[in-house]
């Protein structure tokens, strides 16, 4: 969210969207950008259609927490399971483990930089992740990503940013190849 601005100045955007609660500081400085660009924001949506494909916003409730309240955005692209956590806790992945029958997610966006609030053993032991990625900056100040939580993901493939740099993923001929350049 702190660069949304410097890409809605810079990159051709035709829609934003926000997740479900009160818009924050930021999140009402950006709005004043996009109102001037005539560019259309949603919050709180449940489905967006990108010419074939789905994606399925999976929040279950708005929450008091800002966090919580991260868009989590699961979809398919030519039979690969792909999740993206936003910075969710726990509470939001037990939620959504009640709601949602998730299993063998090919791609994890990990939860909040790999913070010991997300992925927890049970959410990972369900979705059963292939490939776990993580965006994290390097010798950040919080420490992430938790040592617990990459005990937690160990059964799967990890990318960190901070290690691999850029990760990419690239869907050909119905494969799916992982690239990354170094920082």
């Amino acid at each position: 969210m702190g660069e949304a601005i410097n890409l809605v100045n810079n990159f051709k955007v035709e829609k934003v969207i926000f997740n479900c609660g009160e818009y924050n500081d930021l999140e009402k400085e950006l709005i004043k950008v996009l109102d001037k660009k005539k560019i259309k924001y949603y919050s709180c949506i449940k489905e967006l259609n990108i010419d074939d494909n789905k994606l399925y916003f999976l929040q279950t409730k708005e929450y008091d927490n800002e966090n919580d309240n991260s868009n989590v955005i699961y979809t398919e692209l030519n039979g690969y399971k792909f999740m993206f956590m936003g910075d969710a806790s726990i509470t939001t992945e037990k939620e959504i483990l009640s709601k949602y029958n998730l299993h063998d997610i090919d791609v994890l966006k990990v939860g909040h930089h790999g913070s010991k609030t997300s992925s927890s053993k049970e959410f990972i032991n369900e979705i059963k992740p292939k490939y776990s990625i993580i965006s994290v900056g390097k010798n950040n100040r919080y420490g992430h990503p938790n040592k617990e939580v990459l005990s937690v993901l160990e059964n799967s493939k990890i990318y960190r940013t901070d290690e691999d740099g850029s990760i990419m993923f690239n869907l050909k001929n119905n494969k799916l190849k992982i690239e990354t350049c170094s920082p």
